[in-house]
C-alpha cells in the first residue's frame, strides 16, 4: 500500500504538478507528444502505457497480493535490505528529479518542443550528468524492481531511445554550443 502511495506521489509531483507550475508560470503546455506515429510521439505513447502499466504492477502487489505470482517473482531478490536500497533509491530519484527540473527552470519539458525556444541548461546537475531527470527515473525504476523484483519491473529500466531523440534535437538546436557541451558532459553521469 505504501508503495502504490509513493508511487502516486512520486507521479503527481515530477509530472502533474511540475507541469501545472511551468503552464501557470509560462502559459507553455510542457507535454509535446503528439498523436503522429514518428519516433518521439511513439515514445509518448509508450511511455503513458508503461506509465500505466507500473501503477497496475504495483496496484497488484499493493492490494491483490494472490495474483502477484502472475507477475513472475524473481523470489531469489525479495530480501529486506534489497527491499532498503529500493526504498532509498526511490527516495534519492524524487530528490534528483525535482531537482533538476528545478534547475531547468522555463526549459524543462515532457519531450522534444520545436515550437518553444529554450535555454540550453549545463550547470549544477546539468554539469553532472546531461540527463539527470531520466537518471533520476532509472534510479526510481531500479528502486522499485529491487522493492519488487518480477520480470515487469525489470523490464520498464529502459529509457535511451527518448534521450537519443532528445540529443539529436538539442544538436539542431543549439549547434556547437551543444557539442562542445556533450564533449565535457557525459549522457548519464
Amino acid at each position: 500500500m505504501l508503495l502504490f502511495a509513493y508511487l502516486i506521489l512520486y507521479f503527481l509531483l515530477v509530472f502533474v504538478l511540475r507541469s501545472i507550475l511551468l503552464w501557470r508560470k509560462t502559459g507553455i503546455n510542457p507535454l509535446t507528444f503528439k498523436k503522429t506515429d514518428n519516433a518521439h510521439d511513439y515514445n509518448g505513447k509508450v511511455f503513458t502505457f508503461i506509465t500505466i502499466f507500473e501503477l497496475i504492477v504495483v496496484g497488484i502487489y499493493a492490494f491483490k497480493n494472490e495474483w502477484y505470482e502472475y507477475l513472475l517473482p524473481f523470489w531469489y531478490l525479495e530480501n529486506p535490505i534489497l527491499q532498503k536500497i529500493g526504498w532509498a533509491l526511490l527516495v534519492i530519484s524524487l530528490i534528483v528529479v525535482w531537482i533538476s527540473q528545478s534547475q531547468m527552470a522555463n526549459s524543462w519539458r515532457i519531450g522534444i518542443d520545436e515550437n518553444n525556444k529554450t535555454k540550453l541548461v549545463t550547470n549544477r546537475m546539468f554539469s553532472i550528468s546531461r540527463n539527470p531527470i531520466f537518471l533520476g527515473i532509472m534510479i526510481a525504476n531500479i528502486g522499485l524492481f529491487l522493492v519488487i523484483p518480477n520480470a515487469f519491473t525489470l523490464l520498464i529500466t529502459s529509457l535511451s531511445t527518448q534521450i537519443r531523440l532528445e540529443e539529436e534535437f538539442l544538436k539542431r538546436e543549439f549547434g556547437n554550443e551543444y557539442i562542445q557541451y556533450a564533449e565535457k558532459v557525459r549522457r548519464w553521469i
